[in-house]
C-alpha cells in the first residue's frame, strides 16, 4: 500500500483494504456491512468509524468505497443523485473499467445498487437509476439531477479517511457542486407514476430497522 496517506491506516485497516481490491469485492463488502439508521441522531462516519462500528448509511459508505478504490489506483469520486424535495437525496462512489463508468452503492433499497462499468457518461449511469426512484406511497418519480463528481482527495488536510469526528463538510461539498437536470418541466409534468408491483418492489428492504 504504498500512498501518501497509508500511514494514516492503522495495521488492521491496511489488512482489510487490500482484500478489496476490486468494485465487486468493495461492493460485497459494503453489502455485509449493517445499515446505520442513525439511532443516537444523524451521523456523517468517516472510513475508519464505519470499520470499527460496524454500520453505515449511503453516504458513509460512499466513503468507504472511495478510500477502497483509492487505495486501488482509482480516483476517489463521488457523485450526488438529487431528487424532488419529498424524497431523499442518494450518493455513490464512482469508478472506471474498460472507458466506462460503475457505481458501487450503499443502500437499503432493492434496486439503487451496485451498477457495472458499461455506462460510457456518467449521464448514461445516474438514468439507470431513474425508473427505480420514486416514493413507495405514491410512485411518483423523483430523481431530479445529479452533481460533478467530487474528489475527496481535495479534502485530504481535513482528516476525512480517519476522523473520529462526523465528517459533514463531505456531504456539504456534494450539495454545493454544481448540479446538472436530467429533465424539462414538460418531461416532468409527464412522468408516468410507478405502477402498483414497482411499489411493490420498491418496498423490498435488505436490513430492518431495530426501532
Amino acid at each position: 500500500m504504498k500512498h501518501a496517506f497509508a500511514h494514516t491506516l492503522s495495521a488492521q485497516e491496511r489488512r482489510i483494504f487490500a482484500k478489496l481490491s476490486t468494485p465487486r469485492k468493495i461492493q460485497d463488502f459494503l453489502d455485509r456491512i449493517p445499515m446505520n439508521f442513525e439511532p443516537e441522531g444523524d451521523t456523517c462516519l468517516s472510513p475508519r468509524r464505519v470499520l470499527r462500528e460496524n454500520r453505515a448509511h449511503c453516504m458513509e459508505g460512499a466513503m468507504l468505497a472511495a478510500l477502497a478504490l483509492r487505495i486501488q489506483g482509482h480516483k476517489p469520486l463521488l457523485l450526488d443523485l438529487k431528487a424532488h424535495e419529498k424524497d431523499y437525496d442518494h450518493v455513490v462512489t464512482l469508478f472506471q473499467k474498460y472507458n466506462c463508468w460503475g457505481a458501487i452503492s450503499k443502500t437499503n433499497h432493492g434496486v439503487l445498487r451496485y451498477r457495472e462499468p458499461i455506462y460510457k457518461t456518467i449521464r448514461e449511469l445516474v438514468l439507470s437509476y431513474f425508473h427505480e426512484y420514486f416514493l413507495n406511497d405514491t410512485g411518483r418519480k423523483t430523481l431530479r439531477s445529479y452533481s460533478v463528481p467530487v474528489d475527496l482527495s481535495r479534502f485530504d488536510n481535513t482528516n476525512w479517511m480517519t476522523s473520529e469526528e462526523d465528517v459533514w463538510h463531505i456531504p456539504m461539498a456534494l450539495e454545493n457542486a454544481r448540479h446538472f437536470s436530467l429533465l424539462t418541466p414538460a418531461q416532468i409534468r409527464n412522468l408516468r407514476t410507478a405502477d402498483t408491483v414497482e411499489r411493490e418492489m420498491g418496498r423490498i428492504i435488505e436490513w430492518a430497522s431495530s426501532k
